[in-house]
């Protein structure tokens, strides 16, 4: 075989692993960008339902005072009542950082009437939300639930807060308070309803002629 068969042959083979390379590249950018897309649907589903029972613990009606659990482990075990209930299946784990270790949204410190100052209580917080420890940047910015609007603004995963406050359940409730019955004045329905018991009122019928009947006619005969 001639030296310039061998050398096409070896930059045919050079240009194949070069394509080749580049088509792997290609394909293994496209799947991480795939799974981070699921994982952010998962961590999505999983801080809902931490959200959800923190909810379910707060708003419990077979307790007497509302409060927020301690720990997450209290949403798995429920002991405040004499049945023992259980808010969350399981403390699920965070899908960016494959771990059960979660960032915990404390409730803030009640404040003294009429005064911005924080009165601190002794107590220990109760947890209201949990958010990821992952640092990452994410790919998600829009489509989100009312809920998490917030999200769209997020530099890393630290920043979605899964968060259920009595705040934010009180925002929704008047968002969701159901319109009056009463119709509009700007409706066409409503102000012939309107006028019709105004004329009525004033002892006026809406059906009666408005034309003025013609004055009676007497008989002259004009030889008369």
């Amino acid at each position: 075989m001639q030296h310039s068969e061998k050398g096409f042959i070896f930059l045919w083979a050079l240009f194949a692993a070069a394509l080749a390379g580049i088509m792997l590249a290609g394909t293994g950018q496209v799947w991480q960008i795939t799974s981070q897309r699921e994982k952010e649907k998962e961590l999505l589903f999983v801080g809902d339902q931490f959200r959800q029972a923190v909810m379910s613990y707060h708003d419990d009606d077979s307790v007497g005072s509302k409060e927020y659990p301690e720990s997450l482990e209290q949403l798995l075990e429920d002991k405040r009542g004499v049945v023992t209930k259980r808010h969350l299946r399981k403390i699920f784990i965070d899908p960016m950082t494959n771990t059960t270790d979660w960032g915990l949204v404390e409730e803030p410190e009640p404040e003294q009437e009429g005064s911005s100052v924080s009165i601190s209580t002794g107590k220990k917080k109760g947890i209201i939300g949990v958010y990821s420890l992952s640092k990452g940047m994410p790919m998600k910015v829009e489509n989100f639930k009312d809920h998490n609007a917030t999200f769209s603004e997020a530099v890393t995963y630290q920043d979605w807060k899964f968060v259920f406050s009595e705040e934010s359940a009180g925002a929704a409730t008047t968002e969701q308070k159901p319109q009056s019955d009463t119709p509009s004045s700007n409706s066409p329905f409503g102000s012939q309803s309107g006028s019709q018991s105004s004329s009525q009122s004033n002892g006026f019928s809406p059906n009666a002629s408005s034309t003025p009947s013609p004055p009676s006619q007497t008989n002259q005969s004009p030889f008369n």
